[in-house]
Parts: C-alpha cells; structure tokens; sequence
C-alpha cells in the first residue's frame, strides 16, 4: 500500500486549525493598511469581511464581538483621517455596520442549518444501523471487517449492501449493488438484506439463497411501476466458508469477483459459469453454479462493490485493487480496509464518485499476520 503525502496531510491540518484566525487577521490587516496607506484609501471592505468571515466559523458571540470591533476600527481610522464627519465618513461606517447585523442574521441561519444537518446525520446513521448492522468481530476462527463509504457528502447510506450470518451450514456472507439511486435503492437493499437473513439459514445451498433473493426482488419490483419492474437488479457476490475445513463456496451474481489475499500474492475469483445479476432471472432460466476454492489458514476474502473498481485518478484510469494489494500482508481485515480506503483515497485525490461497500473475512490462525 501506499501511503497519502506526508506534507499535503500537515498543510491540511495546519489550515483547518487556523482558519478562525481569519476574522481577526481580517481586521489587523484592515487596520494596518488604513493607517499607513493614503488617506483616500480605505479598508471598508476588510472591515466588512471580517463579520461575515466570523459568521462562517465562529459563534454567535465571537460575531457579534467581531462586528462591533470591525465598526469601531472603522471609525477610528475614519476619526484619525477627519472624515468621521463627511458624509463619505458615515457613509463608509454605516456599510460596516450593516454587514456586520447581516453577519449576526447569517450566523443565525447557519447555526439552524448545522442542527437540522446533524439531525439528519444522527437519522441516517440510526437507518444504515437498522438496515446494514455491523457483523461480528470474529465468529469462530473468522475475524470479519466492514466499511461503507457514500459518494454523496454527509450520507450513510445508499444502494450497495452486505450481510454476515453464522448459519447450521457456515458464514454466509453477501456483497451486492443495487441498480439505481434514493431511497428506492434502500427499499431494495432492505428487502434484499431480509430476505437473505431468512434464508441463509434455512436453505442448504448458496444457489438455494440466492433463488430466494431472486423471488423475493421480483415480488418487490412488481409492486412498483415505470423502469423498476423491468430493468431493477441487483449485483451480488454469495459467500459461505463451513464451520470445519479450509474450503469457501461463492455464487457470483453478475458482480465484481472476489479477491484471496495470502502471503503477499492476491488472486481474483472469477465465477466459472457467467450469470445475470438478481432480478433479471425471467431473462436466463439458469441457476448459476457454487465454485469452491481453497480457503486455508492465513487467508482474507476480500468482497466488494464496483464503486472500488470505478474509482478514477485525475487522468481517467481506475483503481485496480489488485495492484494496490498485491505485496501487502495484512495485520487483519479492519487493517486491510482501511489501508485499502486510504489507497483508494491517493488514487482518485479524495474524489469518491460512487458508494463504495468493503466486507474481508480472514482466516484466523494461532499467529497473527505481521507486516514484512
């Protein structure tokens, strides 16, 4: 993996921890210039930025403590020139005076913004909770890792889904993408994630789970209208790794295939038999085919949605996980997540342009995996 610029991070912290100075440099700076440049040059418009810039980042208080400085600044330098008295004078300190009230009315308006704005964060969150709990730890010899990252500002949640349940036949693990955006997308996932629950334990095979995940979108799309009934689907990858042996059995639904990651080397588990994604079985009667591949000790499976794959550089050029993986030797799945998102993060300069949906599963052994 590699690791984001040093120095970019630093100057980003440095800024962020300055920023409220800017007020206040507003109007040392407004000063300085006013009282050693021309008489006829005047710094109103410093005088005038500093409230507004206080509104932006600082309280009530510190606002109104800004404006009422700003003013007096103002007035002294207007005062020390002669011109408090002119027509221009007053003229010039009644603008700052009435951007400094507009500042107070501002920081106001924001002040609501930012409480209706977390309401909605705390809402979304309780949503991606109910909807997308997080798994387990670990479940036996597993340790098991999510992250969901939205490509819109400030949401939890959107269309990509994942699931874990400990079932009488083993870990069941689902991945999937649901086709469009809203909150159609998360009726979807939730109807997806339900029945997927349900199943899981009770059918015996991943071609059994992912037939019941077939009837249960397609009951759902014909309930709604317009393009849902005929062109709504999912993409989803079915996982199971049984309670005894080193074995994993996947059903790929017209997704991205999974990746193994040991000892350094990554692998990706194309699907032997392709197969359309679910909700779309009207169109192909096949079933799909379980493949099973090696799943030993020291082992992570790597499950996501396409929102990894899609991630652009500034030229145009996707991710490929493959590359940003290979060598790696993780210390456990929420190590490798994170080392994955902050490689993915350098890849695309901060710029996530789709929701983006990480399940890795590893393969606990008496050892811990150690970076080289």
């Amino acid at each position: 993996m590699r690791a984001p610029s040093a120095g970019r991070t630093a100057v980003k912290r440095w800024c962020l921890r300055h920023v409220r100075l800017l007020p206040a440099l507003l109007l040392v700076g407004g000063a300085v210039l006013d009282y050693y440049t021309s008489p006829h040059f005047s710094a109103e418009a410093f005088y005038s930025a500093a409230p507004m810039a206080a509104a932006a980042l600082l309280s009530l208080r510190a606002t109104i403590l800004t404006g009422l400085a700003a003013c007096a600044a103002d007035a002294a330098l207007l005062t020390h020139f002669g011109f408090i008295g002119g027509s221009g004078g007053r003229s010039e300190l009644a603008a700052v005076a009435t951007v400094s009230a507009l500042a107070i009315v501002v920081n106001r308006l924001m002040y609501v913004s930012d409480v209706r704005l977390q309401s909605a964060r705390t809402i979304a969150l309780t949503v991606q909770r109910a909807v997308l709990p997080h798994p387990p730890a670990s479940i036996g010899p597993l340790r098991i890792a999510v992250r969901y990252q939205s490509a819109v500002k400030d949401a939890q949640i959107g269309g990509d889904l994942y699931g874990v349940q400990d079932t009488p036949y083993g870990v069941r693990c689902l991945v999937g993408d649901v086709r469009g955006k809203g909150m159609e997308a998360v009726k979807a996932v939730d109807v997806a994630l339900g029945v997927f629950r349900e199943a899981a334990e009770e059918e015996p095979t991943l071609v059994a789970v992912a037939a019941r995940l077939e009837r249960g979108l397609l009951r759902e799309a014909r309930r709604r209208a317009g393009l849902e009934l005929t062109e709504g689907f999912v993409t989803g990858v079915l996982a199971e790794i049984p309670h005894s042996g080193d074995e994993l059995r996947l059903v790929n639904r017209g997704h991205p295939a999974p990746l193994l990651l040991h000892d350094g080397r990554v692998r990706s588990v194309e699907p032997s038999e392709p197969t359309l994604p679910l909700g779309l079985a009207e169109l192909s009667p096949g079933e799909g085919r379980t493949d099973t591949v090696p799943f030993p000790p020291g082992t992570t499976l790597l499950l996501y949605t396409d929102g990894l794959t899609e991630a652009r550089d500034r030229t145009g050029a996707f991710y490929d996980p493959v590359a940003g993986l290979a060598g790696s030797v993780p210390a456990g799945p929420d190590a490798l997540l994170d080392a994955l998102l902050t490689d993915v993060s350098r890849h695309t300069g901060g710029c996530i342009t789709d929701d983006m949906a990480l399940l890795a599963v590893t393969h606990g052994q008496d050892s811990d995996f150690k970076n080289p």
